[in-house]
């Protein structure tokens, strides 16, 4: 009896070994090979759902399904001008065949390092094949002017391939260097460019010199439209002010003229008016001339001193 269980006992335990050690599940996500010794054995494993291997003896060896990252390091390349600058990439790629994938390359972090050497050395042959211009734009376009100063921009300059091309010929270049290598490349993208710090310090240089000349321009502009302006105010106070004096000159003449006229008048209605008149005058004369300091020597026929002499 006690023998009998023991048999029964170890059916089940072969039994549980061989269903949790044989069967293994995939889930969406993942795809595998089976291996027995390191060496894969039958075909690749897409479906998800549950799957059988001979225990303890096969392993299973697991790859995601899923579109993968990879992301370039910043790597530093002349053009093909001559201009050194910062290249930043990136791209998804794919594990299509597992079993492939994993003669060539055993797990993701060989694939990769596999794609560093690939799409780096890519781009780098790319960037130097043609000039920083086609590297940083797509087509040739119009530009939009915002701003008033720039409107002396007509055209920019012409391109011959452009960003988007150079990265669709990377792509087609990369993605034939990985048909034997279980995977594709699904997409790739230019990051970020940008100057290495020598050159960066020049272009911000002549950045701020443009903007000192086109300031420049502004301030001789405005110096121009001030000398105007003053130019202007200074010719319409002269016309001003002369206006103002002749209109002063015809009034003092007109009323010189009608104080003439009414002299003229009294003097000649009679002796008496005549006599009142040359004494006022006379009079007019001494207050205007003399004061109380001034000596004085008439001759017996002057007119003052005939009226000096009646005061007397």
């Amino acid at each position: 009896m006690k023998t009998r269980l023991l048999l029964y006992g170890i059916a089940i335990t072969v039994l549980l070994i061989l269903v949790f050690g044989g069967a293994f599940v995939l889930d969406e996500t993942q795809q595998a090979i089976v291996t027995q010794f390191g060496k894969p054995v039958g075909g690749s494993r897409t479906k998800p759902g549950l799957n059988f291997k001979i225990p303890v003896i096969q392993k299973v060896q697991r790859f995601d399904k899923r579109y993968l990252k990879w992301d370039g390091y910043p790597n530093q390349v002349p053009t093909q001008d001559k201009k050194f600058i910062f290249v930043e990439t990136y791209a998804r790629w794919q594990i299509t065949d597992p079993l492939q994938f994993y003669v060539r390359l055993r797990d993701e972090r060989s694939g990769q390092s596999r794609l560093d050497d690939i799409l780096d050395g890519e781009t780098r042959n790319a960037v130097a094949s043609f000039e920083l211009l086609d590297i940083i734009r797509s087509t040739n376009r119009t530009p939009e002017v915002s701003e008033e100063y720039l409107q002396e921009i007509e055209s920019l300059d012409t391109i011959k391939v452009g960003r988007a091309k150079i990265e669709k010929m990377i792509l087609e270049k990369a993605g034939a260097r990985c048909k034997d290598l279980g995977i594709i490349i699904l997409d790739f993208r230019i990051k970020r460019i940008n100057y290495v710090p020598e050159v960066r310090a020049n272009v911000y240089d002549r950045m701020i010199s443009e903007r000192n000349r086109i300031a420049d321009r502004f301030k001789s502009e405005g110096q121009g439209e001030a000398r105007k302006i003053q130019g202007n105010k200074e010719r319409d106070l002269a016309q001003i002010q002369s206006e103002a004096v002749k209109q002063s000159e015809q009034i003092r003449g007109r009323a010189d003229a009608k104080a003439t006229a009414i002299y003229a008048a009294a003097y000649n209605k009679t002796a008496a008016s005549r006599e009142l008149y040359g004494f006022s005058r006379a009079m007019e004369a001494l207050e205007k001339s003399f004061d109380d300091k001034t000596s004085l020597i008439l001759t017996t026929d002057s007119e003052i001193y005939k009226y000096l002499k009646k005061i007397k």
